[in-house]
Formats: C-alpha cells, sequence, structure tokens
C-alpha cells in the first residue's frame, strides 16, 4: 500500500511540473515594463480561483468513487478510497490551475496582447 501511495505521489508531482510556465505573447511592439505590470495584475486576478476547495471536493469524490469500486470489484475499499482520493484532488488540482491560466491569458487578450498559447 506504501509503495501505491508513494506512486500516486510522485505522479502528482510530475504532473505539477508540466505545462508552460506562463503565457508567451507576440512581443513585436510591447512595452515589456508595461506588460510585467499588467502580467501581475492579472496573475493576482487568477488568484480568486479557488484551488483548495476544488481539490477537497475532487478529492472526496474520488475516494467515494475508489471505496465503491473497491468494494464492487470484491478488494479493499480503504485502499480503493485512497487511491481516489489521490486521483480526485490531482485531477482537481489540475483543472483549477487550467482555469487560472484561462484567467491570466484573457486577462491579456483584454489588455490588447496577442496571446499565442
Amino acid at each position: 500500500m506504501m509503495r501505491n501511495a508513494l506512486s500516486c505521489l510522485a505522479a502528482l508531482l510530475l504532473a505539477a511540473c508540466s505545462g508552460t510556465s506562463g503565457p508567451i505573447i507576440d512581443t513585436k511592439g510591447v512595452d515589456m515594463t508595461q506588460y510585467r505590470q499588467d502580467l501581475a495584475e492579472c496573475e493576482s486576478y487568477a488568484t480568486q480561483v479557488s484551488t483548495g476547495s476544488a481539490v477537497g471536493k475532487g478529492a472526496v469524490g474520488g475516494a467515494a468513487v475508489g471505496a465503491a469500486v473497491g468494494a464492487i470489484a470484491g478488494g479493499d475499499a480503504a485502499k480503493g478510497a485512497g487511491i481516489g482520493a489521490v486521483t480526485g484532488g490531482a485531477q482537481s488540482a489540475r483543472i483549477s490551475d487550467r482555469e487560472k491560466a484561462d484567467v491570466v491569458r484573457n486577462c491579456l487578450r483584454g489588455r490588447g496582447y496577442r496571446v499565442l498559447n
């Protein structure tokens, strides 16, 4: 069981490191000082996306599904709940991160930047 938990934790950490570090913009004709200020403001708006509660809800939902599947399959419901909780929490974290990135990109587009990603 410990090996499974460590494998799930490693996968979660690797997933958190994937992806781009931020928006990519066309910098032609852009005042980079103003861009950095706008980016900081847009990133502050993105902090309003509620990551903690989303991860908690995903973990609870995943635990419930994992326990049910584990019990139905004749296996260990507790083990299924643990795996489901990690999986559900990780999925919710990825969704929240994508939502934050969308907020930043939309904010920058609203300020006139050509966002490429």
